[in-house]
């Protein structure tokens, strides 16, 4: 599907993403499936020592960052920590004050939301949020993805 903004024809991609993580830290994975009509990709990768918040929000990122030009984009996730920061602005609210959350704690994953934010300026991104493990067949996808490179990690580990 293709709109129109300002002139330009810009294309509506769906990406749906999960984050798996074995241990908060631990080895962990994350899986994209992108769709375009009926194009569709698979990304997938990991890290031995990490969050699942930070899989989540990988898992986004590189979703976003596989458009090679801006695009108008579905993105279904079941992390509410990746939505809700959007969606209800805390993100915009913790880079205001330095990376300081409400509370006065530091925010967490800084490095990450920095790699996402310009994504989201460069795409006209609409969040979906959906409930993890309750059959959505692409986060179901996505989140095989992302344990299959989970596992990866682990394995490595026990070597």
């Amino acid at each position: 599907m293709i709109f129109s903004r300002g002139g330009l024809n810009i294309k509506t991609v769906e990406i749906f993403s999960d984050g798996a993580c074995s241990g908060n830290p631990g080895p962990g994975g994350y899986g994209v499936v992108l769709r375009f009509g009926n194009i569709e990709k698979e990304l997938s990768g990991g890290e031995s020592s990490t969050t699942n918040n930070r899989m989540e929000l990988l898992g986004v990122i590189t979703g976003l960052a596989a458009l090679k030009e801006p695009c108008k984009v579905i993105l279904t996730t079941d992390s509410k920590y990746v939505v809700d920061s959007v969606t209800k602005g805390w993100v915009y609210g913790w880079k205001k004050k330095g990376w300081i959350k409400s509370d006065k704690k530091p925010a967490l994953n800084v490095d990450l939301w920095e790699k996402l934010l310009p994504l989201l300026d460069k795409h006209d991104v609409t969040f979906n949020w959906v409930k993890g493990h309750a059959g959505h067949p692409e986060n179901e996808r996505c989140d095989r993805l992302a344990v299959e490179q989970r596992d990866i990690y682990s394995a490595k580990q026990e070597v």
